[in-house]
């Protein structure tokens, strides 16, 4: 659609044909056209007014970030114990010291503990100890690492300025590890395992629903049915007698992999489905007609033609998928039957939150993994939706 204003060569009378939306500053003795907005730019656009999505995306990018840079921001390893501060509680900043004179000076901190016996559990106990000061600063050197398994470096983000004082933001575990540095660590885990799982579950739905759309018939039937008997497993039981059959001898990493496919094995139904949907309905439209008619391929037709128009759609159910795929991995973990330590994921961390006791005495082991739950999974399902509203930009 395009607006065409032409000039005389002596400034005769103006001709306009107007046959869209737009108006383009005109040059003299030229024809300008404009295009209209391009549907991606739409999108953009309907997905930028939306705040709750944005907000939301602009957690998860955090949070991949968070994972992609855990070596640089965990102030500690996350295997790294101290017995001697075992369910140490978590401390808080402060940036004020205040001298001997009754002035204050600036010092930015973290108390230190002191040990107190309790007399109901008859056993010792860490609590913050005000007059203890722990100086802490940033780019400070502590344990040495590799940053993406490549860089050697022993920068860290925030730290004790002396290596051996304690630090624990969010509190220390039963072997005292630092539960921040570990979260850090997890999240790495836990983002990337629903990336790798969605993107599984991405293939298998998109390839098998669009065969099933396009061709019909027989070939139709078929993977409904496989669709039908695979959506009616019970998911926990399933889940449970896959990861049993996972041998003990096998490395965290080659873990990592199969529980990845375990959690996508039962993801690519939904998805399947809806894209048969959609290739029922479009497979008859001018466009793929005309495609058809002009020789098209069956392969080009269903991957040039029909697929293209169906991308932004895709992107919010997958979007909306990711969490799904957490929420599975957390669970497998934590049930026991999934990823084991030495592998950190907020499953894993979770784990230690099992007892009644250990909650009791120290609650920031379950409170901390379930919210970075929580956060993440709420963000995706905002972004997903606000996403979803947008992938229909011509829907006001």
């Amino acid at each position: 659609m395009s607006t065409h204003e032409t000039f005389g060569a002596h400034a005769g009378p103006l001709h306009t044909v107007a046959d869209g939306p737009s108006i383009s500053p005109l040059k003299q003795g030229k024809t300008v056209s404009t295009a209209a907005i391009g549907p991606w730019r739409l999108v953009a656009g309907k997905l930028i007014r939306q705040k709750v999505a944005m907000v939301a995306g602009a957690i998860i990018l955090f949070l991949y970030l968070v994972g992609l840079f855990a070596e640089f921001l965990a102030p500690a390893l996350p295997m790294t114990s101290r017995p001697q501060y075992t369910y140490a509680p978590p401390q808080g900043f402060s940036f004020f010291v205040e001298k001997s004179d009754g002035s204050s000076e600036f010092n930015f901190h973290v108390k230190g503990y002191k040990v107190e016996i309790d007399k109901v559990a008859l056993r010792r106990t860490f609590v913050v100890d005000d007059t203890k000061v722990v100086p802490i600063g940033f780019f400070v050197k502590g344990a040495a690492y590799n940053l993406w398994g490549l860089i050697p470096m022993n920068r860290h983000l925030i730290g004790p300025l002396n290596q051996n004082d304690p630090m624990y933001l969010l509190g220390a575990d039963r072997l005292g590890r630092d539960v921040f540095s570990r979260l850090v660590y997890g999240t790495r885990v836990s983002m990337s395992i629903g990336l790798v799982g969605v993107a599984m579950s991405l293939i298998l739905g998109v390839v098998l629903g669009s065969i099933s759309g396009f061709y019909g018939g027989w070939v139709d039937t078929l993977i409904q049915r496989v669709i039908e008997v695979v959506s009616a497993m019970p998911t926990i039981p399933l889940w449970l007698g896959l990861a049993a059959a996972i041998p003990l001898t096998w490395s965290p990493v080659n873990v990592y992999f199969v529980i990845t496919i375990i959690v996508s094995l039962l993801g690519w139904t939904s998805l399947a489905r809806e894209v048969r949907g959609r290739f029922l309905a479009l497979r008859s439209e001018d466009f793929v007609v005309a495609a058809r008619l002009d020789g098209s391929s069956e392969a080009r037709l269903i991957f040039r033609h029909i697929l293209p128009s169906l991308t932004s759609h895709i992107l919010a159910v997958v979007t909306l998928a990711v969490p799904t795929m957490i929420v599975a991995e957390t669970s497998l973990s934590f049930l026991g039957i999934g990823l084991k330590p030495p592998v950190v994921s907020w499953g894993v961390l979770l784990q230690d939150a099992q007892n009644i006791r250990t909650v009791a005495t120290a609650p920031w082991l379950l409170i901390w993994p379930s919210l970075a739950v929580v956060v993440a999974v709420l963000s995706f399902n905002f972004f997903g939706d606000g996403l979803r509203d947008a992938a229909d930009p011509y829907d006001n």
